[in-house]
């Protein structure tokens, strides 16, 4: 189909170029402005729920399968650098 259309386009390479610019050029605008608007309702993108186990969504328990009362304190995850070393205001040239 593609060699079809190549031998089909007329005024040689530079032409068979700027044609298929041209027809490529259609083709995205026809799917971006045509298409694609018609088919987003019936595509699933938007329709997301998120529930628990229980099916209640948004229920009061933690993810993971524990209680928040059950939870460690502190951070269970530790990083292996310093956060707080960001949070200092740079000196100023002078001192």
């Amino acid at each position: 189909m593609y060699g079809w259309i190549w031998r089909k386009l007329p005024f040689g390479l530079p032409g068979k170029l700027v044609g298929s610019v041209l027809i490529t050029s259609a083709m995205v605008a026809l799917l971006w402005y045509v298409v694609f608007p018609w088919a987003e309702p019936l595509l699933p993108f938007d329709d997301v729920q998120v529930t628990q186990d229980s099916g209640d969504p948004g229920g009061d328990s933690v993810p993971g399968g524990g209680e928040s009362d059950d939870a460690p304190p502190g951070d269970e995850h530790e990083l292996p650098y310093d956060t707080d070393q960001n949070n200092t205001p740079p000196a100023s040239p002078d001192e």
